[in-house]
């Protein structure tokens, strides 16, 4: 397994933008496909994108297609999530993942999480 922390979370209004980040340690990063999820209070964990390992590939939830943007920095074994146009409805705890080689979009799929780092948009 690999170790995650995520950063960057905080509060925001509805239209802002938000990066966040996701350091990677323990393992080769260029190894493992990366991945954000969330979880809003009382709702199962979501997928939100993922990348594959050499960042060619990404795909992304129909909820947030088109604003928000994930990439990854090979060189510094770090994940980020770009996320534009925030809207309420992304209010969640935002979860980096890792699995090795290749992308998916269940939570089941991927065995190495960080703790999350919270995202709060307000009207």
């Amino acid at each position: 397994q690999v170790q995650l922390e995520e950063s960057g979370g905080g509060l925001v209004q509805a239209g802002d933008s938000l990066r966040l980040s996701c350091a990677a340690s323990g393992r080769t990063f260029t190894g493992y496909a990366m991945a954000w999820f969330r979880q809003a209070p009382g709702k199962e964990r979501e997928f939100v994108a993922t990348i594959s390992p050499p960042g060619g590939r990404t795909y992304y939830g129909d909820s947030v297609k088109g604003r928000f943007t994930i990439s990854r920095d090979n060189a510094k074994a770090t994940v980020y999530l770009q996320m534009n146009s925030l809207k309420p409805e992304d209010t969640a705890v935002y979860y980096c993942a890792a699995r090795p080689w290749t992308t998916a979009t269940k939570t089941s799929q991927y065995d190495s999480w960080g703790q999350g780092t919270q995202v709060t948009v307000s009207t």
